[in-house]
């Protein structure tokens, strides 16, 4: 697969919600350009892009795949981007890289939710887009319905290029609007059709959107519109010239129509890419960031050096890892050398591959726009820059969504812990989307990602790339304890055994500090009454006892200790002995001081649909949240609040049960309040009975 220059080039993602059929319409595409001699099936797990095994079991598609193919002396790179909701942070990644989107609506469900966030997702990189209607052979198909949901969800003009005949079980083929010709299917989906007349009940149909259509790309030149109002024809040429300024202006968004499983439409669909969406040279160059002096740097296609940006890693068990990179500007060859500023490391390059879903094709060189793939780069992970040369200049990293849900991971073997860590590192650098930490407090090793199917998946791949099981927990609520007032008193350690005794003597006083503050130590001994040296383990001992706090177990935090008086044995005294007395003033004088429970605060930000706002609100009052705002935005609502960690551990669930998963949320935490008195009642009760239980 050769290609000479980026004006031949195509990088298109396809977007949609999970389950409008991009996989199969992908794979069609490749039977059309003759890259496979079949055409594969989701249900039956045979598709060229849907390789990894939990795609294969679950249907669906979780990673970013590329399939590159030649049509019409033009090279395509297309991407097929997940479409359920705990993978769009893939898609994103993947909109990144490409010039252009094909969305694809279905003719059954029109717009879902995930495919109004994946629509966002290209609006951000400023995208051209074309849509095709899916599944028009499918009952309770609706091409026009479809068309009214585009146009009311996404508020653009959906500019029909391609009319259906028929419907449902009766659909045989598309009416092409720009040649005014009809093409008629076989039941088999083959590659062929047989050019016809358009239906005679269709004509006045056909001549309606036809004027539609002329008048848009009249508009897009102003000798295309006076040659329209002088009511002259335009040429075909003329008004594929419209349709590709149109579209790459997004003044409109044209619209075909077919069926992924009966191969019908999806070669139009290849020529419309070529002919309706921009090639590399036509998209604004990439900033990229010079790191020395801070300026941003236009990388354009005509530049000389190489650089390239890496938006995609797999880890295969046999392969090794494979790094998916676009090439920005220059040229790059096989046994070549490329610096990574992200790691200042160089890397040697030594074979250069295409690919096709599963399949890779070696080639000899790539030039500004392609997409390819290396394998077994030691230091290169997802967003990093390659230079020809060793530079300072680094591509910006993807903004992705943070993870919204967490879960405890405990192998069911002892043994495996360390194969788990590693698992779930090299996982990380598959999936930009997952976060892996142990926390301080609890100790429990957490696993964070997008929502409960997207920690599921990498349980799995955990099972099946690094043989390794484990078992899902709700994580702890990791609470801490303070005091509300201030209280003083003694703790003395006094051990006598047949030899040297035990001894230490002394008297603390507790105050509460600002919540954050954390905990404060100050000696206040005069005179010497408690010896310098033994001071230290007076600080040790009230810190360890801390961390037991006195009312449930957790944490106790912002508080001040101020060690004042005491006494000591010249004989038995010892750092022990102090140690273990300040433990006991700590113990006493902590109760004596009101000990209340803390919980964590997050703040909170969601986006929901109109329509939503009311339940969503009622619910984070029952949960305990405080509303700070609530801001209109074109698409629905942005609801800013605070809520107790405890009551929004498996938030994203209910979230999407209530806004029929159209809502979006983010949170991080904020601080710790106190917990209400019959709250902490509950939670003290159940921390003394797990004890008891341990």
């Amino acid at each position: 697969m050769n290609v000479s220059s980026p004006k031949n080039i195509r990088n298109v993602a396809f977007i949609s919600h999970g389950g409008a059929g991009k996989t199969s319409l992908i794979e069609t595409i490749l039977f059309n350009a003759k890259a496979t001699n079949r055409i594969g099936s989701v249900d039956n797990g045979t598709t060229i892009m849907d390789f990894d095994p939990v795609e294969i079991e679950k249907k669906i598609s979780i990673n970013t795949k590329v399939a590159t193919i030649e049509w019409k002396k033009h090279l395509l790179n297309i991407l097929d981007t997940p479409g359920y909701a705990n993978f769009l942070h893939e898609t994103k990644v993947a909109l990144s890289a490409v010039g252009g989107a094909v969305v694809i609506a279905s003719a059954i469900t029109g717009v879902k939710a995930e495919t109004e966030r994946v629509w966002k997702f290209s609006e951000e990189f400023d995208l051209a887009k074309i849509i095709f209607v899916n599944k028009m052979d499918k009952e309770r198909a609706d091409f026009y319905r479809a068309l009214g949901d585009i146009e009311q969800s996404f508020g653009v003009i959906p500019l029909p290029i391609f009319l259906p005949i028929g419907k449902e079980s009766s659909f045989k083929g598309i009416v092409d609007l720009v040649k005014m010709k009809a093409y008629i299917y076989p039941d088999e989906p083959t590659a062929d059709f047989k050019e016809a007349e358009i239906p005679t009940e269709m004509m006045d149909e056909v001549e309606n959107y036809r004027i539609k259509l002329v008048e848009a790309v009249s508009e897009t030149d102003d000798e295309l519109i006076e040659k329209y109002l002088e009511g002259e024809e335009l040429t075909e040429e003329e008004i594929k010239k419209g349709l590709r300024e149109g579209t790459i202006s997004k003044r409109f968004i044209p619209v075909l129509c077919g069926s992924a499983v009966k191969n019908i439409g999806s070669k139009f669909l290849l020529e419309a890419i070529i002919d309706y969406l921009p090639s590399p040279l036509e998209r604004e160059y990439k900033i990229a960031i010079d790191e020395k002096t801070g300026e941003e740097v236009p990388v354009r296609p005509e530049d000389e050096n190489f650089m390239a940006f890496v938006f995609k890693t797999f880890i295969d068990p046999f392969a090794g890892k494979l790094t998916i990179f676009r090439v920005y500007s220059g040229e790059l060859t096989n046994d070549s050398e490329v610096y990574n500023p992200n790691k200042e490391e160089y890397e040697k390059v030594n074979q250069l591959y295409l690919l096709q879903g599963k399949n890779f094709i070696k080639t000899n060189k790539l030039i500004a726009g392609q997409i390819a793939m290396i394998n077994k780069l030691k230091y290169t992970t997802t967003f990093d820059t390659l230079c020809g040369k060793k530079c300072s200049i680094k591509f910006k990293a993807v903004e992705v969504p943070e993870p919204v849900i967490s879960f405890s991971l405990q192998p069911k073997s002892k043994d495996d812990e360390d194969k788990v860590s590693t698992g779930l590192h090299r996982l990380m650098e598959e999936d930009i989307g997952i976060r892996v930490g142990r926390d301080e407090q609890t100790n429990e090793l957490l696993l964070s990602g997008m929502g409960q199917m997207h920690i599921e998946v990498v349980v799995e791949k955990l099972k099946e790339k690094f043989k390794v099981d484990v078992e899902l927990k709700t994580p702890k609520v990791p609470y801490k304890e303070t005091i509300k007032f201030s209280a003083k008193g003694q703790g003395k350690y006094k051990k006598q055994t047949g030899g040297r005794g035990q001894y230490g003597d002394v008297w603390i006083e507790l105050q509460p500090l600002d919540r954050g503050a954390g905990f404060e130590f100050e000696d206040r001994i005069v005179g010497g009454v408690v010896p310098k040296q033994y001071i230290p383990a007076v600080e040790k001992g009230i810190r360890e006892a801390a961390q037991e706090g006195i009312l449930a177990g957790y944490p106790m935090v912002d508080f001040k200790a101020i060690l004042y008086d005491g006494s000591y044995h010249s004989v038995d005294s010892s750092e022990l002995a102090f140690k273990i007395a300040a433990s006991m003033a700590f113990k006493k004088v902590a109760l004596e001081a009101k000990p209340v429970l803390l919980e964590p605060i997050m703040n909170i930000d969601i986006f929901v649909p109109e329509d939503t706002v009311g339940t969503v609100l009622g619910d984070l009052n029952a949960r305990r949240g405080r509303i700070i705002n609530v801001e209109p935005q074109i698409t629905g609502q942005h609801i800013r609040a605070q809520v107790p960690m405890a009551e929004i551990l498996k938030y994203a669930p209910d979230l999407r049960s209530m806004t029929g998963g159209r809502g979006m949320f983010t949170m991080e935490f904020s601080h710790y309040e106190e917990v209400p008195t019959h709250i902490a009642e509950k939670i003290i009760v159940q921390a003394k009975a797990d004890k008891d239980k341990d």
